[in-house]
């Protein structure tokens, strides 16, 4: 699930949340499947998986 709008939201996620890439990424490709297997439609997947790694990395870090 490498695209260039995927690679470009997992740097920001860690950008933002001071997280490794490779955390990010593997959080983020896990959640896209997660939301995948449940979902009739597939347009906001990715913005469902984006949200739920930035609340997951800045609840571990209390942002």
């Amino acid at each position: 699930m490498k695209t260039a709008d995927s690679q470009m939201i997992v740097h920001e996620i860690a950008e933002s949340t001071d997280s490794p890439e490779e955390v990010v990424s593997q959080m983020y490709t896990d959640a896209v499947e997660d939301y995948q297997r449940e979902a009739r439609i597939l347009d906001y997947v990715p913005l469902f998986a984006a949200k739920r790694v930035r609340e997951t990395l800045r609840s571990r870090t209390g942002h």
